[in-house]
């Protein structure tokens, strides 16, 4: 059995990850930014409190684990910014609050945590990104600031994995899927549950040899 944090696991991807490790079998300790009604959370799911853009909050979830060990550590919290952000269409503010979130927030959630991982056995450190963020799957060019945030924590986890190699810690970065959630859109391909069961597959399957890697959903490497 795993010890796993999953961050934004209120909804979305995150909550149907944290019900589908949950299910079988693993300790899953799920974040939300805000605190859920009984409706909303995860049955059998650990609660903690966590606003990934805080570093007070960020401190005092990693406080509230005091010494205990996390083998897998899912960066899931994320957002998408204004829709059709496309040339001459870019709102300063919105794109400093996506970077904050997708990016710096998923570094210093690491960062936070790293301890934790550290005392783990399965030393993964997993974060949910976005083809969206590969340069040479970009065909279609456009939204600039979803783009240019998944492209940077995907450097930012590239390089993680790099500083942690002689720690055994294994670093990836995977792509969901576009999927059928409020981020996502009802036109989407992919139901949240195949998205779910297929990274909860790839994540636990990591093995060291792919620390560094960018994958999909049904474990397909992917070009950066």
């Amino acid at each position: 059995m795993a010890r796993i944090l999953i961050t934004g696991a209120n909804r979305g991807i995150g909550r149907a990850l944290a019900a589908e490790l949950s299910e079988r079998g693993h300790s899953v300790i799920g974040t939300s930014r805000r605190p859920l009604d009984d409706d909303d959370a995860v049955p059998g799911i650990r609660r903690l409190p966590l606003d990934v853009t805080d570093r007070r909050s960020l401190e005092a979830a990693a406080d509230a684990l005091a010494d205990e060990p996390l083998d897998i550590l899912v960066n899931n919290a994320g957002i998408f910014g204004p829709r059709g952000a496309g040339l001459g269409r870019i709102d300063d503010a919105a794109w400093h609050e996506v970077v904050a979130t997708n990016v710096i927030g998923a570094y210093r959630v690491s960062e936070a945590f790293l301890p934790h991982l550290r005392r783990g056995a399965g030393r993964k450190l997993v974060t949910i990104s976005s083809r969206m963020g590969s340069i040479g799957a970009n065909t279609s060019g456009g939204e600039y600031i979803y783009r240019s945030s998944k492209a940077a924590v995907n450097a930012v986890m590239r390089s993680l994995a790099i500083d942690l190699e002689a720690e055994n810690i294994t670093v990836a970065v995977l792509h969901p899927g576009w999927v059928r959630t409020a981020m996502g859109g009802q036109s989407a391909s992919l139901d949240v549950a195949t998205s779910a069961a297929g990274l909860a597959d790839v994540i636990l399957g990591l093995t060291p040899a792919q620390s560094g890697g960018f994958f999909s959903y049904d474990g397909t490497a992917l070009v950066w």
